[in-house]
């Protein structure tokens, strides 16, 4: 019995795989530009929703189901951890990706196979999306940098170090304040 399919066709990140077949070797390229999910990235950059992701994908019949190969190529933005100043990356994200036939999925599950990491085709029709976000999210930048010798803000005040480089502030450790103020006491008898 065939699964109800729940893919939107019409999804730009729902590919349809019906020409391929199940003859293994069939293959098919896909290039198109797509509007990016929401919340692709993490907390310091990420690839705002809406804006142009690029795929250039192939798609490839094999016996167990079809292999996705191919790149995904966006611009994030996010911040510097430095400095907190807009930082953009350009980034080029390969991936590999086999989806399962439905019914090869239900017999490695009879064999005791653990395909939970392993994503099924719906039909003829695969959802790109998760795969997108497993390739894309791992290559942004983990600490991304507007620069890599920025030396990011004063951690008294808070001023922007690039703009000025000899900025400092004369902290006192309170653990000498009583000798300062003996330093200060010598200063005076020595004056009279």
């Amino acid at each position: 019995m065939e699964r109800p399919i729940h893919l939107d066709p019409r999804s730009p990140f729902v590919l349809d795989t019906h020409e391929l077949g199940r003859r293994a070797g069939s293959m098919r390229l896909v290039q198109r530009t797509v509007p990016a999910p929401a919340d692709l990235g993490t907390d310091v950059i990420g690839i705002p929703a809406g804006t142009d992701l690029e795929l250039d994908l192939r798609l490839e019949a094999v016996m167990e189901g079809v292999l996705v190969t191919g790149s995904v190529r966006g611009r994030a933005v996010g911040e510097c951890v430095r400095c907190l100043d807009e930082v953009f990356d350009d980034v080029d994200a390969p991936l590999t990706e086999l989806y399962n036939y439905p019914d090869r999925a239900r017999i490695a599950e009879a064999e005791g196979d653990d395909l939970e990491d392993e994503r099924e085709l719906e039909g003829d029709l695969l959802d790109f999306e998760p795969a997108l976000r497993d390739a894309v999210v791992p290559v942004l930048p983990f600490r991304p940098l507007c620069r890599p010798d920025c030396p990011g803000l004063c951690s008294e005040c808070g001023a922007h170090l690039a703009d000025d480089p000899d900025h400092s502030h004369e902290i006192l450790d309170p653990r000498w304040a009583v000798l300062n103020r003996l330093q200060g006491t010598f200063d005076d008898t020595k004056e009279s």
